[in-house]
């Protein structure tokens, strides 16, 4: 009784301060939603299911005819559900205080970020960021389930595996996008690049490459983003791992993060005193969340290395799965890995040596980028992060084989 009556009044002191005074003002505040849930305690506990139901129908009435009555020019029927939940919580009280009084919590919150959630639906939302949510949605909801778990060749083309991982993939790019929209409100250049990074790590590096070879970013403000773009790459990796094959969690999450912190604070260094990026407008390409597409090729991609590896495996043995690793990882660290971990149920010597080749591999690979696209300064001043970084995370693998 004491926690419906808590409930009540947590939701019912919210209303009260909206409810406003005169004619006009909205049907219930902080006594009707107190009396309420102890409605529903004391109906619950009379242990009558007819007269439960009979005050649930009862408290839909009167809010349907203080709905009726309501001579707002704008009225919303928020308070009248906010009623019949508060009886419904008194009623779950009977049975689970801790479920109700979390209940009561989440409806408070709903309740108190009207404006935020009305201003972040009308205004901040973009049409193309709703369409891209919506796809995203099905498409992990619907799509997903339905699709059937169990690989067509031996351990690797798993149907369900492959919309997991355009799911994933989709997510982090949406996610990007909603960081790079605030992140530029925020003129902060290095969570921008963290953002890009999400997308492409090695795209990001030689984007910020060729803006130094044009005079635009100083070398080393340019290095720092292409380092963050690095930490992104291994929050990834650990992403890619869950979807494709969790128990490999263990092995990489702890490497992964010390990498990151590691890339994160060189990086700190050099964009110290960094110019802020300039605000601008969203354009009509820029309000798209992701790209179905783009993210649709980068997950065949990583499927058709791991089949490639497979084969090779299948040829060569361990020979041809280090080397079909160490090839893709030339290109793409996320699908070399993932052609490991797709093949590996478990983290052992073997395997750990091929995904800490491809990571060396990789990295080597990215400072080759940036030797290209922005020339030597940008490379010498990137290549130590980069590298040191790598070696860190490299290392933590090999003293697990050790």
């Amino acid at each position: 009784m004491a926690a419906a009556l808590g409930c009540g009044l947590l939701i019912g002191v919210e209303r009260e301060r909206r409810k406003g005074q005169g004619p006009g003002r909205a049907p219930a505040g902080v006594r009707s939603f107190a009396l309420a849930s102890l409605m529903g305690a004391v109906c619950m506990l009379m242990g009558q299911l007819e007269l439960t139901l009979l005050g649930a129908a009862f408290i839909a009435a009167l809010g349907l005819i203080a709905y009726w009555r309501n001579p707002s020019p704008d009225p919303g029927i928020t308070t009248e559900i906010a009623l019949l939940l508060a009886y419904l919580i008194g009623a779950v009280c009977t049975w689970s205080v801790l479920l109700a009084a979390a209940l009561a919590v989440i409806v408070t919150a709903l309740l108190a970020g009207r404006e935020r959630m009305h201003h972040f639906a009308r205004i901040w939302l973009q049409p193309a960021e709703l369409r891209d949510g919506i796809l995203l949605w099905a498409i992990a909801l619907i799509a997903v389930p339905l699709l059937p778990d169990r690989p067509l060749w031996g351990p690797v083309l798993n149907p369900r595996t492959i919309a997991t991982l355009l799911t994933v993939l989709l997510a982090i790019q949406a996610l990007a996008h909603l960081c790079r929209r605030l992140l530029l409100a925020r003129n902060a250049l290095m969570l921008s690049a963290l953002a890009s990074g999400f997308v492409s790590s090695t795209a990001t590096i030689g984007s910020l490459g060729m803006e130094v070879r044009a005079g635009k970013t100083p070398a080393r403000v340019a290095a720092g983003g292409a380092l963050m773009s690095c930490v992104a790459t291994l929050l990834q990796l650990l992403a890619v791992a869950a979807t494709v094959q969790p128990t490999w969690l263990g092995a990489l999450w702890l490497p992964a993060l010390v990498g990151s912190a590691v890339a994160a604070a060189w990086a700190a260094v050099l964009m110290r005193g960094s110019v802020a990026l300039p605000e601008s407008a969203p354009s009509e390409d820029a309000q798209r969340m992701f790209s179905l597409s783009a993210a649709a090729l980068v997950a065949l991609a990583l499927t058709g290395v791991q089949a490639a590896v497979y084969a090779l495996s299948l040829w060569l043995g361990h020979a041809g799965l280090f080397v079909g690793t160490w090839l893709a990882a030339t290109v793409e660290l996320h699908a070399a890995v993932t052609a490991v971990l797709a093949q590996a149920p478990q983290a052992d010597p073997p395997t750990l040596i091929a995904v800490s080749v491809a990571l060396a591999v990789h990295g080597l690979s990215r400072c080759v980028v940036a030797w290209a696209s922005g020339g030597r300064a940008y490379a010498l001043a990137l290549a130590p992060g980069l590298l040191g970084h790598t070696v860190v995370v490299v290392g933590m693998l090999a003293g697990q084989i050790l």
